[in-house]
Formats: structure tokens, C-alpha cells, sequence
């Protein structure tokens, strides 16, 4: 053994010895995947392949991150998303630990038409964060954010979550509109949307993206903005994740005061229908910098309604602002207090695990006296479940853009209404789903259009009609950069070609 093997040797046997259990020695120094075998996998049309040995193998050697395979040590928790009835297993995982991982992993994938899922945060409705027997494209590793507080943007990598991105631009007093939980993915919320407790004053998150940088799906590195492939720029706001991967988003910050007054009210039972009607009226006269939230609720002992605030204005205008909801009924409880604008961004993040649940969305207008009544009629406490109606506040500047300015074209909605049924995980599920699809029948009337990042089980000739107007552009823009339908675990725009 020469001197150089030897000293090798002799640190990978130290280092190894010093780490903890659960810690490898290979996920630490990044060592290639061996593969042993050819890989069974599955096409995006539903097809099975087997890749082969040889290939899978190169394909480890051109990553910096890691490949996984089925048994090797990481795959199981790399597969799994945030909601676990999503249990599935790709034949392959590329921890992308930068764009060339990214490209490599998009070039092989087109190689065999294979099924592809993109992971970021992992918070997909339908869980298309992942998939059966095909390749999981997880951008993880693919993690930072860089401000410049005096151009006052921000670059963000595709990896990223929400609270990264919160914590490092509110550092430097400076902010965009990021969501409400902060272990959510960035590329997913922002290529959706993107609502948050500063959309009313700032804009969706995709209003506020500059640039993008993206890996198309015939493997190029693309940058787009309003200068360079425009058409893409346009089309990635909105349109999901349909025509590739973004590695890096460019984002305009916007100064703001670290404190805001978070403010939320739960109102008993006999009171729920006035609290209801009176916050309709509320808040469709908020100001901008207000955002409110309601939420209707059944559980096993009752109904409920609560308000929740995120006021971000003049500090001393919050309490003539909040006084009007203490006369809407009579509280059951009362929270109102000043705090850190990403500590609130992060009390949303304790989602309860133990529970499976499904959901149906919609956009609305006006809440209509009508609309009230039939969601609190259609309400049916349950032991085994509990059912929420929330309402996500639009209107204020997202609604002063353009329908056909960005894909996303539902800018004349005041809310997005999401409804979600909960049950302990392990126990049947049927009897529940059954429920929620009822109740959504008599209320479907009153929604138009769906917000794609909580899409669930659609039709595809739903999803097409959800982008309006804009449908035919967007179909131009899959033709020109998507022409196979790689990316197709979306709110899919199907190409024509």
C-alpha cells in the first residue's frame, strides 16, 4: 500500500469510528452508489423497463449527490413525502446537490420516458412529491438562500423551504410572500401561486419572481425573466411545474417592520352563523395590510368559527382595526399579541402526523348568506373525525394584476376555501371520504376554479379549465419545452404535439 492509500485508509477507518450510529461513513464523504443490478422501473405511460446495470451505474458516477436505490441506507426516508398514506417507492432517488445533478438526472430520465416526480418540501395533496417505480427527482440537498439588501432581491435555490427563505430576508428587514408553513417547499408554492399573510400587500410569491433558472426537460439550462425566454417566464408562473425543474428563483423583497400583530378569535357554538356572516363582510373591507383568515369547524362535541388576523401595517391602527370582531358573537377565546413576523410564519408547521386526511378546494367570491348556510347545514360532527373549512384571503394587490399578466389567471377570487377531513391514520377511511364528497356536492355551486397547488382528484378536462384563458398559451409553451410530457405529476398541461 502506497503513502497516500495508506493515509487515506487510515482516516476513512478514524472517521468512520467516530460516527454515530446512524451516520455513514458513505453519506458522508458522498461515495458513488454501486449498483449490482439491472433496475425494474416504470414509464410515464404506465409502462414497465428494465434499466440497465451499466447505465444506472454511469449515472451514479456523473452525480455530485447521491443516488439511492431500493435497500440502500436513506432511500426510506428520502421516499417519504409530508402526509403519510402517500407510502410509494421509486426505483430510483437523485439527491441533486446541484443544477448538473439536476441535468444529469432529467437527461437519463428522458432517456426511457421514465415516470418522474420532483420533491422540494414534499406537500403535495395528491402526493405527486413522489412516485411507484419511477425516478424521484429530490432537491433537498439543493438548499440556500442569498439576499442583497441593497438591490433588495433575493436568490433562492430550488430546495429550499419557505423558512429559509423568511429568516434570511426578514434578517435585513426585508420580506416576500412565502406561504404559511415554513417547512414548505419553495419551488412548489411559488410556481402555483403562492398565498401568504403578505399576498394582499405584496402580491402571490410568483408575482414577485424576477428570474428563474430551470432545466427544460431536453436537459438545457434555460434563464427566464421578462428579457430572456419570456414565453417560459410567463409560463412558470402558474403553470406548476410543467415544463421543468427550477434550480434557482430571483426574487423581489419588500421592506417590512419585524413585528405584526397576530390576532385570532374562536367564537361558541350559538354564535357561529353571525360570526360567519360578519366576517364576510370584514373582510372583504380590510385593508391591504391586513390578512384574515376564518375557519369553520366540526368536531365531535360541536361547530365552531374562528377569525384569525396578520396585521402588518401601523402598529397603532391594530387595535381600532380588531375592536369590531369582539362584537361579531360571543368568544369562546381570545389570542392577541405582537410577535416576530417568521416566528408566526412557523406556528402553522405542527401538522399531526397521526391523522390521514383528503380534501376538496375551490375559489370564491363574495361569501354569499347562501354559501354560509349551506356549509354550516352541510356540517356532521363525527367521534372518528373532524372537518375544517378554511379560508385563504385573496383579493388586495393580487387581485390588481392581470388575468393573462402570469399563467395563474383566478385574480378576481376573494378566498380560497379549502376543505379538509381528518381520521386517525390506520383506521378505514371510506365512511369518511364518502362524507366530504356529499358535503362538496352542495357546495361545489358556489366555487370557481381550484388553486392547483392544493389540487386533488380532478379530471384532466378540470385542470385545463382551470387555467381560463390562458390554457392555449400554455399548451404552446409545453409544445415548445416539454414536447414528451416528462413532467406530467402536476397540475398537467398535456402537450399537442
Amino acid at each position: 500500500m502506497n503513502r497516500r492509500r495508506f493515509v487515506q485508509y487510515g482516516l476513512a477507518t478514524a472517521v468512520a469510528a467516530s460516527l454515530p450510529a446512524k451516520q455513514s461513513l458513505a453519506a458522508l464523504l458522498n461515495l458513488t452508489t454501486e449498483v449490482s443490478a439491472d433496475v425494474p422501473a416504470m414509464t410515464g405511460d404506465g409502462a414497465q423497463v428494465v434499466l440497465k446495470q451499466s447505465a444506472v451505474q454511469d449515472l451514479s458516477n456523473r452525480l455530485r449527490g447521491r443516488l439511492l436505490l431500493r435497500g440502500d441506507e436513506g432511500y426510506d426516508k428520502a421516499r417519504r413525502v409530508l402526509q403519510p398514506m402517500f407510502d410509494k417507492y421509486p426505483s430510483l432517488i437523485v439527491q441533486c446537490a446541484g443544477s448538473a445533478d439536476v441535468r444529469n438526472a432529467v437527461n437519463f430520465a428522458r432517456a426511457d420516458n421514465l415516470l418522474v416526480a420532483v420533491k422540494c418540501g414534499g406537500h403535495s395533496n395528491l402526493g405527486l412529491s413522489t412516485c411507484n417505480g419511477g425516478m424521484l427527482i429530490d432537491l433537498s440537498p439543493l438548499r440556500s438562500v442569498r439576499v442583497d439588501p441593497i438591490a433588495r432581491s433575493a436568490r433562492v435555490s430550488g430546495g429550499s423551504l419557505l423558512g429559509h427563505m423568511d429568516h434570511d430576508t426578514m434578517e435585513y428587514g426585508l420580506v416576500t410572500t412565502a406561504g404559511t408553513v415554513s417547512h414548505t417547499g419553495v419551488s412548489g408554492l411559488t410556481l402555483g401561486g403562492g398565498f401568504g399573510r403578505v399576498a394582499r400587500r405584496f402580491g402571490l410569491a410568483l408575482d414577485n419572481v424576477l428570474e428563474v433558472d430551470i432545466i427544460t426537460a431536453d436537459g438545457q439550462f434555460r434563464r427566464a425573466n421578462k428579457d430572456e425566454n419570456p414565453d417560459l417566464f410567463w409560463g412558470v408562473r402558474g403553470g406548476g411545474g410543467n415544463f421543468g425543474v427550477v434550480t434557482s428563483f430571483k426574487f423581489q423583497l419588500h421592506p417590512m417592520q419585524r413585528q405584526v400583530v397576530r390576532a385570532r378569535f374562536v367564537f361558541a357554538e350559538s354564535d357561529t352563523k353571525n360570526a360567519f356572516n360578519f366576517f364576510a363582510e370584514y373582510a372583504d373591507n380590510a385593508p391591504d395590510d391586513m390578512y384574515v383568515s376564518g375557519g369553520l369547524f366540526a368536531r365531535a362535541n360541536g361547530i365552531g368559527f374562528s377569525i384569525s388576523i396578520c396585521y402588518s401595517g401601523p402598529p397603532d391602527q391594530a387595535d381600532a382595526l380588531l375592536a369590531p370582531i369582539r362584537k361579531a358573537g360571543k368568544l369562546v377565546s381570545e389570542d392577541v399579541r405582537t410577535l416576530d413576523y417568521v416566528l408566526l410564519q412557523k406556528m402553522g408547521d405542527n401538522t399531526d402526523l397521526r391523522n390521514a386526511t383528503v380534501g376538496k378546494s375551490g375559489f370564491t367570491g363574495v361569501i354569499t348568506p347562501q354559501l354560509v348556510d349551506d356549509l354550516i347545514n352541510g356540517l356532521e360532527p363525527h367521534p372518528g373525525r373532524s372537518h375544517a373549512i378554511g379560508f385563504q384571503q385573496s383579493g388586495g394587490a393580487i387581485g390588481r394584476v392581470a388575468a393573462d399578466a402570469t399563467a395563474f389567471p383566478h385574480r378576481d377570487s376573494k378566498h380560497n376555501m379549502l376543505c379538509n377531513v381528518r381520521w386517525p391514520l390506520g383506521t378505514e377511511g371510506a365512511e369518511h371520504m364518502a362524507y366530504l364528497e356529499d358535503f362538496w356536492k352542495g357546495i361545489e355551486p358556489h366555487v370557481q376554479g381550484f388553486y392547483t397547488n392544493d389540487m386533488l382528484e380532478q379530471s384532466q378536462g378540470m385542470v385545463n379549465m382551470n387555467y381560463l384563458g390562458n390554457y392555449r398559451r400554455l399548451v404552446g409553451i409545453k409544445n415548445k419545452y416539454d414536447p414528451g410530457n416528462l413532467f406530467r405529476l402536476n397540475a398537467n398541461v398535456p402537450p399537442s404535439v
